[in-house]
C-alpha cells in the first residue's frame, strides 16, 4: 500500500494498492490542482519516484527527508565496515579478535542510552583494539547528533559531518557521505522545519495490526476501509430511532 498521512493532525488521509508513481499520483489527482498548490512540506524516503510526483504535482512545496532513513544509510555504512574488520582478521589469522567482532554488531547499531551493561564493555574494548572501527561508531553517533540539533546549527553540523566522512579512510563511510550529499537541500530541510516520517510510521504501525484483523480479507478494498474508519478520523453519524 502507499499511505499519506497529515503531519498537523496524524491522520491517515488516503491509502491505495500499490508502491509506485502511478499510486502515489493517484492520490494528487484526487486533490486536484488548487489543493496540490496550497502544500508547502512534504516528507518523505529518498525514493525518486516520490520527489519526481512532488516536484511535478506540488509546485509550492518543499520535500524533507526523513532523517530516519539518513541515519539507516550511516548504520549499513558502520555493519559493512564491521563485517569488512572482521573478515580481514579472519583471514589474518586473528581467531580472538574476530570472535569479538562477531557479537558486536547490536552494541555498535544502538543507541548509547539504550546499551546493556555487557555492550558498553564491547565498545570500551572497541575503543582500545580496533581504532578504525570506534571511529565509524562516532560517525553513526556524530549524525545522530545532527538530527537532534536541527535548525541552521544542525545544517552546519551537516556540512561537517560530510567533510568528516569524506575525509575519512572508511570506504562504507565515504559511499554514504555521497548519498546524503545528493539528498542535502531534502535533508536540510527536515532539519529547518523539523519534518519526519514519524507520524507516518506510527500510522504503519497500527496498519500491521489491522492487517491482522483482517486476515481473511479477499482485496485491499475492506482493509482500507477499516484503515480509514479506525486512523482517518472518520466520525460517521450513528442511525438513531425516530
Amino acid at each position: 500500500l502507499t499511505i499519506v498521512v497529515d503531519h498537523d493532525t496524524g491522520r491517515l488521509l488516503w491509502a491505495h494498492p500499490g508502491h509506485d508513481k502511478a499510486t502515489l499520483t493517484k492520490f494528487f489527482k484526487s486533490l486536484g490542482k488548487k489543493r496540490c498548490e496550497q502544500i508547502l512540506l512534504v516528507s518523505a524516503d529518498a525514493a525518486s519516484w516520490i520527489a519526481e510526483v512532488v516536484k511535478k504535482r506540488c509546485p509550492n512545496a518543499t520535500r524533507c527527508m526523513d532523517p530516519f532513513h539518513v541515519v539507516a544509510w550511516v548504520t549499513k555504512a558502520l555493519d559493512q565496515l564491521r563485517r569488512a574488520t572482521w573478515n580481514k582478521l579472519r583471514k589474518e589469522g586473528r581467531a580472538d579478535e574476530a570472535g569479538a567482532l562477531k557479537g558486536s554488531r547490536w552494541a555498535l547499531q544502538k543507541n548509547p542510552v539504550d546499551l546493556t551493561k555487557n555492550q558498553r564493555s564491547t565498545l570500551a574494548q572497541l575503543k582500545e583494539d580496533n581504532r578504525e572501527l570506534f571511529a565509524g561508531y562516532l560517525l553513526k553517533e556524530q549524525l545522530r547528533a545532527v538530527f537532534q540539533t536541527k535548525g541552521w546549527e544542525g545544517c552546519w553540523m551537516l556540512q561537517q559531518w560530510i567533510a568528516m566522512a569524506k575525509r575519512s579512510r572508511l570506504a562504507p563511510f565515504k559511499r554514504a557521505a555521497e548519498s546524503i550529499e545528493k539528498h542535502r537541500d531534502a535533508i536540510q530541510a527536515a532539519l529547518l522545519n523539523g519534518l519526519s516520517n514519524a507520524r507516518l510510521e506510527g500510522v504503519n504501525t497500527k496498519l500491521k495490526l489491522l492487517t491482522r484483523l483482517a486476515y481473511g480479507f479477499h482485496s485491499h478494498k475492506p482493509l482500507i476501509a477499516l484503515a480509514m474508519m479506525k486512523l482517518g478520523g472518520l466520525c460517521p453519524p450513528l442511525p438513531r430511532l425516530t
